[in-house]
């Protein structure tokens, strides 16, 4: 439930693509993937930033690891 809640909300608010990837077997632990088409790398890292901060301030989340991927 609050997994559905929060991707709903990065939806909504950054207009992308978001889901839980890997680990929905174990309790307390969420993998998120995040998917945008941006005219420019820096824009993309730029939305990542504001999501990674939307998500420490809207949460209890500890964001253990972040990779990004730009092509």
């Amino acid at each position: 439930m609050v997994v559905k809640s929060l991707l709903g909300k990065i939806r909504s608010r950054y207009a992308v693509s978001a889901a839980e990837t890997d680990e929905q077997d174990i309790h307390q632990t969420i993998v998120i993937g995040v998917a945008a088409i941006m005219a420019h790398a820096a824009q993309a890292d730029s939305m990542m930033d504001d999501i990674l901060a939307f998500v420490e301030s809207s949460t209890e989340a500890e964001i253990v690891s972040v990779e990004r991927e730009i092509r």
